[in-house]
């Protein structure tokens, strides 16, 4: 009998069970030391649930830690960028990668492709589409039961006693204060600073620009000309975006001469360097980041010819931008070969590290140390941009830039910020399988030994019978027993 695919969605969420307990995925509850019931405490609060925040939020469930709060600022179902700023057709990692399942093999992104679409279809698939990656994340979330808190933003982050004091805002204007024994930021490309906006971008009226990473309709574009900054892959992105919404004609600009062609996490996708880049001395990790960023991301092979099989599309390589100005209404673009003019600009210029550019870190920049605090590299290896990276130990936490700071170490930058002192395994799928281990164990780390007097009382105490010998304790004798 033919089965629907809610059915076999149903099926599917049931082996995913089936598999956790014949595994022993989900261990017992810690002891309870009284304080485990307080709404405004907990042991961890994650702020963001995308892919690695959800990940976490699992993994941290399988360690036995209950008392954790997930919170994200967008709406249910549209978590991450994959909806919401993410132009790609699809995802650009391979579909066979691990994702949040964490070993379970019937919460596999492949499980559930599958059962929607039966296995010839997933032979079949190239890439996984960003929407059906969405999907996928809802259902994951719904299977291992991860509660969220919705709509709600992050707005500031104090010492509290014997904790982080944090405060919570809502879209109608409303907010909170909870208390948290550890911070996770899994807050993605951005979470250590924001969009990067040239100088001359920011003079030019807001109406007549639009950065990667604005969630925004772009049906706008439609008969206009469009210019873009930038030749990496957001910029292509940007580019088959604009020409499919009906832009009349789409212009790129970039200064170097040849677009790139290596994507640097290909090589870097093995054990010893996402396992273990976090255990280098400062000077290798340093040498090993400067090389990584010397990689520029390349546009996928399918977005680039989805672009220059549009005759509305040009390129203008090795063609820097110097002057940007307003012209009756229109961009004026004075660049290396000539002027030109666009209606709209689009923004393919990356992101910059920065505590200041997000309201809940700025109260954190003179606390947390960088790299520039902490390392000082070899006469000729300076790199500005390494310097200015958030430097975290071991478990993602953040250094204190001085004595009386300590209590920034309860905060774990799981995001973009991490890659010079982790390497990539917070940016995205493929190191995601060394990142969650890594940071979770250092979590559960912390929570044991900041509690560990107490759980040291708590055994002293101890007394469950596990034996029962048969003697009356009266009289110490051993009572009749049926024969």
């Amino acid at each position: 009998m033919k089965t629907t695919p809610d059915e076999r969605l149903r099926e599917l969420e049931r082996r995913a069970h089936d598999e956790m307990g014949r595994i022993e995925a989900l261990c017992a509850d810690w002891p309870n030391l009284g304080n485990e019931d307080r709404d405004d405490l907990h042991s961890v609060v994650i702020c963001g649930a995308g892919l690695s925040g959800l990940s976490i939020a699992f993994a941290l469930k399988r360690r036995g830690i209950r008392s954790v709060h997930v919170i994200d600022q967008s709406d249910e179902g549209r978590e991450g960028p994959w909806i919401t700023c993410a132009r790609m057709q699809t995802l650009r990692s391979p579909k066979y990668l691990s994702g949040p399942d964490l070993g379970i093999p019937s919460l596999t992104l492949r499980s559930w492709y599958e059962a929607l679409n039966g296995a010839d279809a997933w032979e079949a698939l190239d890439k996984i589409s960003r929407q059906d990656w969405m999907a996928y994340l809802v259902w994951f979330r719904r299977t291992v039961g991860i509660d969220v808190e919705n709509s709600t933003t992050l707005s500031s982050i104090s010492q509290a006693e014997g904790g982080l004091a944090l405060t919570l805002s809502k879209a109608d204007g409303t907010s909170r204060r909870i208390t948290c024994r550890q911070l996770v930021m899994a807050t993605g490309i951005d979470g250590c600073g924001g969009p990067r906006i040239p100088t001359m971008v920011k003079a030019l009226p807001k109406s007549t620009w639009t950065h990667s990473n604005e969630p925004i309709p772009i049906d706008f574009l439609k008969g206009r000309d469009v210019a873009i900054l930038g030749g990496g892959t957001s910029s292509f992105d940007w580019a088959v975006a604009a020409l499919e919404t009906g832009a009349r004609e789409v212009t790129m600009f970039a200064r170097s001469a040849d677009l790139p062609r290596t994507e640097v996490l290909a090589w870097t996708n093995f054990p010893g360097f996402l396992g273990h880049f976090a255990d280098l001395p400062d000077l290798e990790r340093w040498r090993f980041a400067h090389l990584y960023f010397n990689f520029k991301v390349p546009p996928t092979q399918e977005q680039y010819d989805r672009a220059c099989s549009h005759p509305g599309f040009t390129m203008q390589l090795g063609c820097g931008v110097r002057e940007l100005s307003m012209d009756g209404g229109k961009v004026k673009l004075t660049t290396a070969n000539g002027t030109y003019h666009a209606d709209h600009l689009l923004l393919g210029t990356g992101y910059e590290i920065n505590f200041a550019l997000r309201p809940e870190l700025a109260g954190l920049v003179e606390a947390a140390a960088l790299w520039k605090d902490c390392f000082q590299p070899p006469q000729g290896e300076e790199n500005a941009l390494l310097a200015g990276y958030p430097y975290l130990g071991p478990g993602f936490e953040l250094t204190p830039r001085y004595a009386e700071a300590g209590w920034v170490s309860r905060i774990h930058m799981f995001n973009a910020g991490a890659l010079a002192s982790l390497g990539p395994i917070s940016n995205g799928v493929t190191g995601l399988k060394y990142g969650v281990p890594r940071i979770v164990g250092a979590l559960v780390k912390a929570l044991f030994i900041d509690d560990s007097n107490r759980y040291l009382a708590a055994l002293a105490a101890y007394d469950e019978p596990h034996f029962d010998p048969g003697i009356d304790e009266d009289v110490m004798t051993p009572r009749e027993v049926l024969t």
